[in-house]
C-alpha cells in the first residue's frame, strides 16, 4: 500500500492527552502527527464571565501534573488564561456526622490542586503546538483503519484516514478517548462494567464565597462536588459534579432550573448558602473500563483510551498525564539509544510503571463508591467514625493528601522517570 507521509509517532486525538505527548514528545528529535476528527479553531477561545462563560467539564490538576505541565510549556498559559487554586477541601457524609479536613498547609504546600477548563488546557497546548515545526496537525480527519504491517522494519502501522491520506509511523498512539477507535480497530480488549451512575454538571452562582474550598458530600445516592471557579477575581462559582443513580440523574435533568437550584441547595446542605443561578446541565453516564494491556507491538494507549474512573476523586485526567509522561520518557529513552519506539522491549517499560498504578486508584474509587452507597447502619456508623478518626491523625491525613497531590513519595515526574531506566 502506497503511502504518502511517513512519520516517527502518529497520535490519535487532540484532546489533554494527545496533545500533551505531542508536546512532550517534541523537540526529541521525532517526527509527529495529531490527527484528530473535529476542526480544531485556528485561535484561542475568548474567555467569558458569568455562569454561562465557563466549560462544563472541569479537572482537579494536582501538583505532579503543574510539573507536568510546566515541563511542557504550557501551565502559565493555563494561569494567564483562568484557573482557580485551591488550598482546602472539606468532606462530609449525609447520612451521619463523620467529616475530614484537609488543608495544604498541613503539608507545607501552597495548593491542594487547580481547578482549570478542559478547554482552557487544550487552548494553551494547542498555541504551543501550532509553533513546534516537528508536529503535523491533521485536523477535520477520522481515522478510518489502522494495521500493523508484519515485517515492515522501520514503519510497521499504515493509518488510513478520511482525507484518504495514508500515513506510516513507528508508533501509534490512542489517546482517542474512552469510546476509543482505534483501540478497537487495533483488537484491545478491555474490562467495562457501569456504575449504574450518570453525573450532572454545570456551573453555578453561590450565595456566599467558596473561600478556595473544595467541597464533597456523599450522599446515598452519590457524591456531589463544589469545585472552586475564579471569575476575574469573584469566588462565588464553583462548577458542580454531582453523581446520582442514572434514574434519579434523568429526574433532576427534567426538572425546571428553578426547582433543580432548590434540590442541588438542599443536596449541599446550604454548605454556601442557596444556590441562585447555573449554566445549561449536561449528563453523562459513567462507566468504568480498563484495558487488559496498554500495549501491542507498534501501538499504545494513554488516557481515557486505557482506563476510566469514576469521577469522585477527580483523579482520571491527572491519572492520564502520568500515562504521557511515562511514555514519553520511554521514547525519549530508547530514540536516545536508536532503540526502535515501536518494539515491545520499550513499550513494555510503559506498561509496567503505569497499569499497577492506575488499577490501583480505580480499585480506591471504587471501593469508596460502593462503601458510601452503603445504607446498612453499621457501615453507615464505620464511615462516620473512621472519616472522624482520620480527620484528627494528622500523619494519615498527610499521606493520604500526598497521594491525592500525585506525591505518594515526595517524589515528582523527574523521580519517576529515573524509575524507567
Amino acid at each position: 500500500m502506497a503511502a504518502d507521509r511517513h512519520f516517527d509517532v502518529v497520535i490519535a486525538g487532540a484532546g489533554m492527552a494527545g496533545c500533551s505527548l505531542a508536546l512532550a514528545l517534541s523537540g526529541q528529535g521525532f517526527n509527529i502527527a495529531l490527527v484528530e476528527p473535529r476542526q480544531l479553531p485556528a485561535d484561542r477561545p475568548p474567555v467569558l464571565s458569568g455562569v454561562d462563560g465557563f466549560d462544563n467539564r472541569v479537572s482537579a490538576l494536582t501538583p505532579l501534573t503543574q510539573q507536568f505541565l510546566e515541563s511542557i510549556g504550557v501551565w502559565q498559559g493555563i494561569v494567564d488564561a483562568r484557573s482557580c487554586p485551591y488550598s482546602h477541601m472539606h468532606v462530609w457524609d449525609a447520612e451521619g456526622t463523620g467529616s475530614i479536613d484537609f488543608d495544604a498547609r498541613e503539608v507545607d504546600a501552597e495548593r491542594l490542586g487547580t481547578i482549570v477548563e478542559n478547554r482552557v488546557v487544550v487552548a494553551a497546548m494547542l498555541d504551543r503546538i501550532r509553533s513546534s515545526r516537528d508536529i503535523s496537525v491533521l485536523d477535520g480527519k477520522r481515522v478510518l483503519s489502522c494495521q500493523v504491517e508484519q515485517g515492515a522494519d522501520l514503519a510497521p502501522v499504515v493509518v488510513e484516514l478520511s482525507s484518504q491520506e495514508h500515513l506510516t509511523a513507528a508508533l501509534l498512539v490512542a489517546a482517542d478517548g474512552a469510546l476509543s477507535p482505534v483501540r478497537d480497530m487495533m483488537g484491545f480488549e478491555t474490562r467495562e462494567w457501569d456504575y449504574g451512575h450518570s453525573a450532572i454538571v454545570c456551573t453555578i452562582e453561590l450565595e456566599r464565597d467558596h473561600q478556595q474550598t473544595a467541597w464533597q458530600r456523599f450522599l446515598n445516592s452519590g457524591p456531589l462536588a463544589f469545585l472552586p471557579l475564579d471569575d476575574g477575581g469573584a469566588s462565588r462559582l464553583c462548577s458542580i459534579v454531582w453523581s446520582l443513580d442514572s434514574e434519579l440523574a434523568d429526574e433532576k435533568m427534567a426538572l425546571e432550573n428553578a426547582a433543580f437550584l432548590q434540590e442541588l441547595s438542599r443536596a449541599s446542605e446550604y454548605c454556601l448558602g442557596n444556590v441562585l443561578a447555573m449554566s445549561e446541565r449536561s449528563c453523562f453516564p459513567l462507566r468504568q473500563r480498563h484495558a487488559v494491556e496498554y500495549v501491542k507491538p507498534a501501538v499504545a494507549l494513554v488516557g481515557d483510551a486505557a482506563h476510566t474512573i469514576h469521577p469522585l476523586a477527580g483523579q482520571g485526567i491527572n491519572l492520564g498525564f502520568g500515562d504521557v509522561n511515562a511514555l514519553a520518557s520511554v521514547l525519549k529513552q530508547a530514540g536516545g539509544r536508536s532503540l526502535p519506539i515501536g518494539d515491545m522491549a520499550v513499550l513494555g517499560r510503559y506498561q509496567r510503571q503505569r497499569k499497577g498504578e492506575n488499577l490501583l486508584m480505580m480499585a480506591a474509587m471504587e471501593g469508596f463508591k460502593r462503601l458510601f452507597s452503603q445504607r446498612a447502619l453499621p457501615l453507615r456508623w464505620l464511615r462516620n467514625t473512621g472519616m472522624s478518626g482520620v480527620d484528627r491523625l494528622v500523619p494519615v491525613k498527610r499521606q493520604l493528601m500526598a497521594h491525592a497531590m500525585g506525591v505518594p513519595s515526595g517524589g515528582g515526574f523527574t523521580d519517576a522517570a529515573r524509575g524507567l531506566e
